[in-house]
């Protein structure tokens, strides 16, 4: 789904872009090749070219037409998808069909082909075009897989040329080379050595493949090429000329592989019941995957760290074309696009915003940022500092149809199967019962008891915040905040803590997922009031501190009410006269 708000975009690039030239035509430019995308949905697909942006007062005087308005952002930026599109693979699939072969005397071949040489064949190739469905995953710097479907189709290219020897004569001999035959006898797909797919020879061939059960693989598309030549030697005797006809032959295996991550999703959902009616769900998943839904209209849903964007492979953007003499270097007419899966820093989401599910908990791996394996001219939201790979996304909603889960995967059309853990799905969550008093103060200090238990059973919840899998015992993770300390409860519910300044406490219970521990339990919370004053001690503190304070005024007042005593009223009049 196209990012919205394009008018706001738009706005922005007027505002900020500088003219620096014409887009050029490499990748082609969106509407004016039919490949079967929209002029919106083609203009989406070059996230690796130069945002060199032009006002569309520009574009209009140098092309004679107006852009669309997702043409126009795309123009001056980059545009990613919440989930992997399906251009990438239309746009490569209809592409292919212009890629040409060269013709006996031509090889042509991609600047990064691994050409190989025999006696008559040279500049032989077999290179892979693209491999698709698939998604190049940007997850950390030196690991960027290569995701694809177990059902998919790999296309490649296939083409060499051959060297006809030139004739010679020496004396009454002469001898002459023609070629005869020449052809791709087959083209096979192989999975770590094993053929799985074969066909026809085709300079072009498109194989579709099967793979089950394989986590990793090294794919290996390889072409065998024969050529038969003809070879002449007339010798002259006088009156007759003696002809003698042979015939030679040469083949060559050409291949070319690719190390590919075979991305078939197993998920692993658990599930529990809030008090007040409300579905707890969780996916777990040990690959990036895209997100799920959790109703039968798709409405409600959740999404993970990753986002997509679309790129081409730049190997493609010329070809060279080689002959007996020389060879040139043009502009390539297919272009492979490939989905692209980053984490982003807009990061986990649960839709709709606001009344939709609530996102309780991420996990997963911290990896540091892959922003380094990007590559230049890629506008996009990368995440600049490290992440957590959210293999594992839990959230709170009103209404889960367990039926109607949906888990997606980021490679397109790859949703994952449902599978229900070794050790169950349902988890219990019940109410927690916190409390805390003041159960020892003075004037300086006092202490606080903090109990934790089950609100249904009674019994003492104990907890240990350092386990972070707990696996079983009668401790659990989860902590109790009190004034910003942490507190963890012993083994009967209890955990005692000493404050020192006065006022109202507030105790919060942050209980550990409920997807490990079976009961769970929900937070709750309790409050405690702490002031001096609430004791004898403190009440007399406070007599004696305000009578120190007050001390020099009575003495002042004391000695006041002497001095007027000693000198008596007439006294004071008469000096006064």
């Amino acid at each position: 789904m196209i990012h919205r708000q394009l008018s706001v975009l738009i706005a922005g690039l007027l505002a900020t872009s500088l003219v620096t030239g014409i887009v050029a035509a490499d990748p082609p430019r969106p509407g004016t090749e039919e490949n079967g995308l929209t002029e919106n949905e083609s203009a989406t697909l070059w996230s690796r070219d130069a945002d060199n942006y032009i006002t569309q007062a520009e574009y209009r005087q140098q092309y004679g037409e107006n852009r669309s308005a997702v043409h126009q952002v795309a123009n001056g930026t980059d545009i990613t998808f919440k989930r992997p599109p399906a251009t990438a693979a239309t746009w490569t699939r209809n592409d292919f069909e212009d890629l040409d072969a060269g013709g006996p005397d031509t090889s042509v071949h991609p600047p990064h082909a691994d050409l190989e040489d025999g006696v008559f064949i040279e500049d032989a190739h077999a290179t892979i075009f693209a491999v698709q469905p698939s998604t190049r995953g940007h997850l950390e710097s030196g690991e960027t897989p290569l995701y694809i479907a177990p059902n998919g189709t790999m296309r490649g290219f296939v083409d060499y040329r051959v060297r006809v020897p030139n004739g010679s004569s020496s004396g009454n001999t002469t001898i002459s080379w023609s070629l005869t035959e020449h052809e791709i006898e087959e083209v096979r797909l192989k999975k770590n050595g094993e053929t799985i797919a074969e066909r026809d020879g085709a300079h072009t061939p498109a194989l579709d493949y099967q793979i089950e059960d394989d986590w990793s693989a090294n794919l290996t598309l390889e072409a065998e090429i024969h050529v038969r030549l003809k070879k002449t030697v007339r010798t002259d005797l006088g009156d007759r000329t003696d002809v003698d006809v042979t015939y030679q032959t040469e083949s060559r295996n050409v291949s070319d592989s690719i190390a590919v991550e075979i991305y078939d999703l197993s998920a692993y959902p658990y599930y529990a019941e809030y008090p007040n009616g409300d579905a707890g769900v969780a996916i777990f998943q040990s690959r990036p995957w895209q997100g799920y839904t959790l109703t039968e209209d798709g409405e409600a849903r959740v999404r993970g760290i990753w986002r997509f964007y679309t790129a081409r492979n730049t190997n493609w953007d010329t070809l060279v074309r080689s002959n007996r003499t020389d060879s040139a270097t043009v502009q390539s007419d297919a272009i492979p696009v490939y989905v692209h899966a980053y984490p982003s820093r807009i990061g986990p989401r649960a839709e709709p915003v606001r009344d939709g599910p609530e996102l309780i908990e991420t996990w997963g791996t911290d990896r540091p940022s892959p922003v380094g394996t990007i590559g230049e001219n890629i506008n996009i939201d990368i995440v600049n500092q490290s992440y957590t790979t959210t293999y594992g996304v839990a959230v709170r909603a009103e209404n889960v149809d367990r039926e109607a889960l949906h888990v997606a995967g980021i490679v397109r059309g790859v949703n994952a199967s449902i599978v229900e853990p070794a050790a169950g799905s349902e988890r219990q969550l019940r109410r927690s019962n916190l409390t805390v008093e003041v159960i020892q103060q003075n004037q300086s200090q006092a202490t606080l008891r903090v109990e934790l238990r089950d609100n249904q059973t009674g019994a003492p919840i104990a907890l240990d915040d350092s386990r972070q899998y707990p696996i079983g015992g009668t401790t659990r993770n989860g902590y109790i905040t009190v004034a910003d300390q942490r507190v963890e409860t012993n083994a009967s519910g209890v955990a005692i803590m000493t404050i020192d300044e006065p006022g109202i406490y507030t105790a919060r219970y942050h209980p550990g997922s409920w997807l490990g521990h079976d009961p769970a339990y929900v937070s709750d919370t309790a409050t405690a009031r702490w002031h001096p004053l609430g004791t004898i001690d403190g009440w007399f503190a406070l007599v004696f501190e305000v009578g120190w304070q007050l001390l020099p005024f009575f003495v002042m007042f004391y000695a006041g009410k002497r001095l007027l005593r000693m000198l008596g009223p007439e006294d004071i009049f008469q000096r006064n006269s």
